[in-house]
């Protein structure tokens, strides 16, 4: 398994098209942690899922309709929500935006072999 080990990250990471008007890119992760940039235009949808990670996500830009177990509010920049594991939870984008994701542990189904 490749962890990323640089130290800093500046933005210029490869960006990894999810499809559907959606991509993301890897801040930096280990086994224990992982951050994520996520990137959505404006009617995308982050389907509601659930995983047993924990994630943290915090609103950098955008507004965004957010479902966490069962409860829906509207977030926009500075806002944020956490979602503890397995509970369902998923956003719409309602003025374009990214969401920074913040997991623990890290989410290995998110890495290319």
């Amino acid at each position: 398994m490749n962890f990323k080990k640089e130290p800093f990250f500046d933005g210029n990471s490869e960006w990894e098209d999810l499809g559907n008007g959606v991509s993301r890119q890897f801040v930096g992760y280990n086994s224990q942690v992982m951050m994520v940039i996520v990137k959505f235009e404006k009617d995308a949808i982050g389907a509601l899922h659930q995983h047993f990670h924990s994630q943290i996500t915090y609103v950098a830009s955008g507004k965004f309709e957010v479902t966490v177990d069962g409860e829906t509010k509207i977030l926009q920049q500075g806002d944020g929500f956490f979602a503890q594991p397995n509970i369902f939870h998923g956003v719409k984008c309602l003025e374009a935006g990214q969401l920074i994701d913040s997991f623990t542990p890290f989410r290995e189904d998110f890495l290319k072999d």
